[in-house]
């Protein structure tokens, strides 16, 4: 009588589609992540990127084994299990349904697509991969800034009381200068929209997780004050927008005000956030993202004002695995507790969030908001699936 072998698990086989500015960040992400964090192993498989000589290169710095120029060809593999997607949005959907329907995880960059057709097609496919045991999520990495995840647990414990109204500010300043050179960014038909759906759509993310609400109207304004910029050969028409303007109804009666910039003079990265209830309010800035304003509008009137927490804690979200109190974190520990929380999702069979569908309500909201500023700012009502509504995930 013979005693049988265990199975040997092996690691989970990862494959990084894109290597700019996004796959740098999520390169760095999957590197650090299980120096830090207790997940499932895996392994950098393969990055893919269209130019066999770069790709290679970046392989080597970023820490992937090996580079492909052909993604379709790294779908066939069978030691791949997850695909990560950091091309450009117009990308997303072929590259996500193709890899969902071969049956790998799927973690793609936001906003999750350039339309809301598009998205829906991702969507339908995220729900029949899910029957197979197959998840998806899309990356909205500041919902993994620890004080956002603080700011989340405050207004859900009703620390705030009722939330009547939240005042979201994303502003960049890189589009400035007017003779800054066209990119994809600046193209319609690449990138869907300008700061709308580049930097609104993690404004109008934050707006919908931490209140744990769906948006049911919008006003919107788009503006592009930079309409044409120096391209390859000679001057070329901007058709996206620099700034962008909404105002947004939730569900549960609050009011948003959202305002986007890519050419405020000064502000280099800043997602400001006021949320403002009955009880008290929170502040952030992601220039400060270790800290979370907060004020206890229950404590007498003599002693009332806001306090500056330093979300450095143990018993702060994901800071239990990091440094000493007080020693500070950065914008790129937000990809490695995503990736955490996504290989986490992976290992107890549950599904990730935000996922496909949440990532769909940010993308309607982003229809409604040019709907309504093709239409002189007229407010667009939206129709809320009890499917689409935010999940409550980490």
């Amino acid at each position: 009588m013979t005693t049988q072998e265990p199975q040997q698990i092996r690691p989970l086989g990862v494959a990084m589609i894109g290597y700019a500015f996004m796959g740098k960040a999520h390169s760095n992400a999957w590197r650090n992540v299980a120096s830090y964090f207790d997940v499932p192993a895996f392994e950098q498989k393969v990055l893919v990127g269209r130019d066999r000589v770069q790709v290679a290169d970046a392989a080597a710095r970023y820490g992937w084994a090996e580079s492909a120029t052909d993604w379709r060809d790294v779908l066939e593999r069978d030691d791949i299990d997850i695909v990560d997607i950091c091309a450009p949005g117009w990308m997303h959907a072929e590259i996500a349904i193709a890899a969902l329907e071969a049956g790998k995880h799927v973690l793609v960059e936001k906003p999750l697509a350039n339309t809301v057709a598009e998205a829906e097609a991702m969507t339908r496919a995220a729900q029949a991969a899910r029957t197979r045991g197959v998840q998806s999520m899309v990356g909205f990495n500041y919902r993994r800034v620890p004080a956002l995840a603080l700011a989340k647990e405050l207004i859900a414990e009703g620390r705030l009381g009722t939330v009547r109204h939240v005042r979201a500010a994303y502003l960049q300043d890189w589009l400035t200068d007017a003779q800054a050179p066209m990119t994809w960014r600046l193209r319609k038909d690449t990138a869907g929209s300008g700061a709308l759906g580049d930097i609104a759509s993690h404004a109008i993310d934050q707006v919908m997780f931490l209140l744990g609400e769906a948006v049911t109207d919008v006003s919107g304004r788009l503006h592009t004050f930079v309409s044409s910029r120096p391209g390859a050969d000679g001057p070329e028409a901007v058709t996206v927008d620099d700034a962008a303007w909404a105002t947004l109804s939730l569900t549960g009666g609050a009011i948003a005000s959202v305002e986007v910039s890519r050419v405020a003079t000064g502000q280099k990265n800043s997602l400001r956030l006021e949320i403002y209830g009955d009880k008290g309010t929170v502040l952030f800035d992601l220039e400060e993202l270790n800290e979370l304003g907060f004020l206890d509008a229950t404590d007498p009137v003599r002693e009332q004002g806001f306090r500056r927490i330093l979300v450095n804690e143990p018993e702060h979200p994901y800071m239990d695995a990091w440094w000493p109190q007080g020693h500070i974190i950065g914008w790129e520990h937000t990809f490695t507790h995503q990736i955490r929380d996504f290989l986490l999702a992976l290992s107890q069979g549950s599904a990730p969030s935000p996922s496909f569908e949440e990532g769909l309500a940010v993308q309607r909201v982003l229809a409604a908001v040019e709907e309504s500023a093709s239409a002189k700012s007229s407010t667009v009502q939206l129709t809320v699936p009890v499917s689409d509504s935010p999940a409550e995930g980490a």
